[in-house]
Parts: C-alpha cells; structure tokens; sequence
C-alpha cells in the first residue's frame, strides 16, 4: 500500500518539481549568459557571505536530493510493478520484500549518487 502510494506521490513530485526545475533553467539559458550565470548561482555555487543565495542554494540542493529519490522511488516502484505484471510477486512474502527493496533501493542509490556529487567530485 506504501509503494503504491509513494509511487504516485513521486510521479507528481517529478511531473511538478522538476518542471518547475527544468522551465527555469531553461528560460535561463535561453535569457542569454547573464541570466544563466544567476541561475548557476543560486541553484549550484551561492557565497557563503550572501545569505540569500546561501538560502536558496540549501533549498535548491534539498529539492534537488527530493527528486532524485523521487525519480528512484519512482523507477524502483516502476519496475516491480512490470514484475508484478508477469504474474510475479504476488505471494505476501515476496510482495512484502519487493516493497521493502523498493524503499531501500531508492534510498540506497540516492545517497551513493549524492556522496558522489558531494564528495568525489572535487
């Protein structure tokens, strides 16, 4: 019932947020480098001095570590469901399992991508 659940929560998450995310850094590109650069600077690279765009910058990187679980949430949840489809899956036992590695999977992959991007980088 939870998987079912976060599996729509995450669709609209993605479908909302991250077209919110991508319109915006698309009319930033678009705008020209000026506008671009102040897009990059809120949502990657604000100055710890500004508090604002420190501000923004926080809220941006928790937004964006949101939809990155959605996204994984959401293709974890997908793919158990084409499991289910075959016919799979459906014994309480396993089905039970598959949800809990649904969870921990979109958990899992979220912090390994995000320790990652926080600290492989450089």
């Amino acid at each position: 019932m939870l998987v079912s659940i976060l599996h729509r929560a995450t669709g609209t998450a993605l479908a909302i947020g991250g077209g919110v995310l991508f319109t915006w850094w698309l009319a930033a590109a678009a705008s020209g480098p000026d506008y671009y650069e102040s897009f990059r600077y809120y949502a990657v690279e604000a100055a710890e001095g500004d508090t604002l765009g420190f501000a923004v910058n926080v809220l941006a990187k928790i937004v964006a570590i949101g939809l990155t679980w959605s996204f994984f949430q959401h293709l974890f949840s997908g793919l158990r469901h084409f499991v289910l489809d075959t016919g799979a899956g459906y014994e309480l036992k396993s089905n039970r399992i598959g949800a809990i590695l649904t969870i921990v999977g979109s958990v899992a992959v979220t912090a390994l991508i995000w320790a990652y991007i926080c600290f492989a980088r450089g």
